[in-house]
């Protein structure tokens, strides 16, 4: 009769199995850390980007007066900047300060091919990339959550993206929040500091009225009074145009970039890295002739607007200059 119940207990499930209570290791002795027995996570110092620059690192702008002063980098400290090649993406999470170089120097050996690219659209000269930030939505976060409202109300990363004529990005920040200005942005990168400088005597950004006239940095005439300056700005638009297209290529390759796919619903912090990671893909993707699917998502531009101090007279004659060979 003990069998027949034994039997029923064990159809109906009624018996359990003992539990079996065993000792537990202790993750955070030292012993296991030393032994390296637990990965303890790093903090790196220096994105690798294969065949572009990156400056995503923390400067200080405390001490600016530029009225985006007070907003500090979403990720400081932990990204700086440097040249690498396709072979070391597979490095991608290994980093290694190199701030002594500098965007000129790192680049010099392809101004003229860019210049060459840019000059074949519609003729305008020594232009060593066009220059451009566009906003990556994310949802609203937990720390200094106003200084990441943009001009429309949305909470988002700027980023700033320097292209050449075929697309490929060259310079990449991605560490400030949305509600700083573009031209903050370029100031206080390792670009604009070497650019203003003198680092290139031969060559130009292009931009939109979004940043200041600079000897290095050439903008649209704000109203163009004479048949030569209408003719610079239409020959200057289609030229930077070449950045609007390479952003919607990039957001249309990646949709999770695209406020067509919604928010990122993650900290600014790994927004940071998710935005870099998309642009090395999207310069292999350029390198490697990947096609698109769909054609490029054109995101709804977000205001810009700012009053700079008068261009000083090597910025206007620059320009001049430029327009009299046009």
């Amino acid at each position: 009769m003990a069998y027949l119940a034994l039997l029923e207990d064990l159809e109906n499930r009624a018996l359990r199995r003992e539990r079996i209570f065993k000792e537990r290791a202790d993750l955070l002795s030292e012993s296991r850390v030393a032994s390296k027995q637990i990965p303890i996570p790093q903090k790196h110092t220096d994105g690798v980007m294969p065949g572009f620059t990156t400056d995503v690192g923390a400067r200080d702008s405390t001490h600016q007066s530029h009225p985006s002063a007070h907003l500090a980098p979403v990720h400081p400290g932990i990204f700086g900047h440097r040249d690498i090649s396709t072979r070391d993406w597979r490095h991608m999470r290994h980093f290694t300060a190199d701030t002594k170089q500098n965007y000129a120097g790192r680049q010099h050996h392809q101004q003229p091919d860019i210049k060459q690219g840019f000059h074949a659209i519609l003729g305008f000269p020594n232009i060593i990339g066009a220059i451009d930030c566009t906003h990556i939505i994310i949802k609203a976060p937990s720390h200094n959550e106003f200084s990441y409202v943009n001009r429309k109300g949305l909470h988002s990363i700027n980023t700033h993206i320097i292209c050449n004529a075929n697309m490929s990005l060259l310079n990449v920040v991605g560490r400030w929040p949305g509600g700083t200005h573009d031209s903050f942005i370029l100031q206080n990168s390792s670009v604009g500091v070497h650019l203003q400088a003198g680092a290139v005597e031969d060559g130009w950004l292009i931009g939109d009225r979004g940043y200041p006239l600079k000897p290095w940095l050439m903008t649209p005439v704000a109203n163009p009074r004479t048949p030569q300056e209408q003719h610079y700005n239409r020959v200057h638009a289609r030229s930077r145009s070449v950045v609007e297209r390479a952003i919607g290529l990039l957001k249309g390759r990646w949709l999770c970039l695209s406020s067509a796919g919604g928010a990122l619903q993650y900290k600014p912090e790994k927004v940071c890295h998710i935005i870099l990671a998309c642009c090395v893909l999207h310069n292999l993707a350029i390198r490697h002739g990947v096609p698109l699917q769909e054609p490029p998502r054109a995101d709804e531009p977000i205001p810009n607007a700012e009053h700079f101090p008068l261009p000083n007279a090597a910025a206007n004659q620059t320009r001049e200059r430029i327009i009299q060979r046009l």
